[in-house]
């Protein structure tokens, strides 16, 4: 893996980090059921995401 590819995934894994904690701070927001489920299926998409990349290295 080349030092240039090598930082598109610590970016990746950086911003998939930023927008787990998103969500995180969102469903501690939220009353909503509805959107608290669907936010949280979003961070655990992003934490998969993250997941993926970081097997990348």
């Amino acid at each position: 893996m080349s030092p240039k590819e090598l930082q598109y995934i610590e970016d990746a894994l950086g911003h998939e980090q930023f927008l787990k904690s998103q969500c995180q701070q969102a469903m501690g927001q939220l009353t909503d059921p509805e959107l608290k489920n669907t936010v949280n299926q979003l961070m655990a998409k992003h934490q998969e995401l993250f997941s993926r990349f970081y097997n990348l290295v």
